[in-house]
């Protein structure tokens, strides 16, 4: 599963500071959104029309990104 985060970090360190924050709210596109299931899942960004240029190993719960893994 590939989600986005909301507020579209250009870099893999801007999601980084953004989930030091708190919480970033996260959806999946396409036909299986717009909620995401708690667990690990692959972020990317920034999300179209840009080209992906960073992508993550994330945890979820509750459609919020709470820690960036890798």
């Amino acid at each position: 599963m590939s989600v986005y985060a909301s507020g579209n970090p250009l870099t893999k360190k801007a999601l980084k500071e953004m989930v030091a924050n708190g919480p970033v709210p996260c959806y999946q596109p396409g036909p299986f959104g717009p909620d995401v299931e708690d667990g690990e899942a692959s972020a990317e960004g920034p999300h179209y029309p840009n080209p992906h240029k960073w992508y993550a190993r994330v945890q979820v719960k509750g459609n919020k990104i709470v820690k960036v893994i890798a």
